[in-house]
């Protein structure tokens, strides 16, 4: 299992946060991630990460398909493997309507035929092929009766570093799931219950799988988890609640909520409708407090080391490859130290 460091979503302090990143790279994390959603762009810091790091694979977590075209997702993914040496992957989603029609002014559509084409796209781009694409949501050049009539098919000037940089599709929903599974290197999960998940992702995944060419290697399940080696403490997970509390109420409309959708194949659909009125009728304290304990649990990874150990082998079994840490502890020297220890615990798994 592979060590990753998720970084926030503030940009807050994002020189001392880098700083830390090269720490936790010292400590044996072998990714860091960097969110975007409606917050500062991840292009521009993970850049700068490019030029801090010396062997962390840096990944997006995630770049929105609707807010670039498709060519300059793949422009921009082949210079950030340029600039890094080779050590980018491809975070990739659709994230949701609020934020891509709220934020962003773009039609929120088709998010798999569109997802599976921008992949096909950037392929051929990072391959230096002519780029001609006659798709159901993308036609390059663009037709005629579209535009000028004056467009030129064109091949990346620059040769990448690698012709194929690893695409981790961000996905929820069983078709997404599935989705990702079929056709991208890794799958990036979001509030994942390891007990829960076989029973929730088995069958999307079996799908996508089936249909998976080899040459993509085996599936690459990325999980992110707040993290503290440390004696049960209720507060120390409380970011974690707010977390899932506004994910669950507030991160998308009635009957448009993908993580309040998860959480009920999760088997808390009474709980799932409580958060959700709670946060959209502006309680929000009382959102937070109606997070059922057992998920806030589940979905983190906090305990000292025996039980830690314990969960890392769930998080194994669950089919977990990458696990995307972000500390908790207070001070920067504890989350460091936090990261090592988890890194000797991880090193301690049983291999397959």
């Amino acid at each position: 299992m592979r060590l990753g460091i998720q970084l926030g979503y503030s940009g807050e302090g994002f020189a001392a946060a880098v700083e830390e990143v090269v720490e936790h790279e010292a400590a044996g994390a072998e990714m860091v991630v960097v969110p975007e959603a409606y917050s500062f762009d991840a292009v521009s810091q993970l850049g700068y990460l490019a030029a801090r790091t010396r062997r962390m694979t840096l990944a997006s977590g995630v770049m929105q398909l609707y807010t670039r075209t498709p060519a300059l997702t793949a422009m921009t993914a082949a210079g950030l493997d340029y600039v890094s040496g080779g050590r980018f992957s491809l975070g990739l989603g659709a994230s949701g309507p609020q934020v891509i029609e709220g934020f962003h002014g773009v039609p929120y559509d088709a998010p798999l035929a569109r997802t599976r084409e921008v992949v096909e796209i950037c392929r051929r781009v990072w391959r230096r092929e002519t780029l001609v694409f006659e798709g159901e949501k993308y036609q390059i050049p663009l037709p005629v009766e579209r535009g000028t009539g004056l467009g030129k098919p064109l091949k990346l000037i620059n040769r990448p570093v690698r012709d194929r940089i690893p695409i981790l599709l961000a996905a929820m929903g069983p078709r997404n799931v599935a989705l990702a599974a079929e056709i991208a290197e890794g799958w990036q999960a979001l509030f994942l219950a390891p007990r829960i998940a076989s029973r929730v992702f088995a069958e999307p995944l079996a799908e996508g799988l089936a249909r998976r060419r080899p040459d993509l290697g085996p599936l690459d399940v990325m999980v992110p988890v707040p993290f503290a080696v440390a004696e049960p403490d209720p507060a120390l997970l409380d970011r974690h609640r707010a977390q899932l509390a506004l994910y669950i109420g507030g991160m998308g409309a009635r009957g448009r909520n993908f993580s309040n959708d998860l959480v009920r194949r999760y088997g808390y659909a009474r709980e799932a409708s409580r958060i959700q009125d709670l946060f959209l009728g502006g309680r929000r304290a009382e959102a937070v407090a109606a997070v059922p304990d057992d998920l806030v649990r589940e979905t983190s990874l906090v305990g000292p080391a025996d039980e830690i150990r314990d969960r890392l082998t769930e998080f194994a079994a669950a089919g977990v490859t990458t696990l995307l840490a972000s500390p908790l502890a207070a001070t920067r020297a504890e989350r460091v130290k936090d990261v090592a220890e988890l890194r000797h615990l991880m090193s301690q798994l049983p291999t397959s």
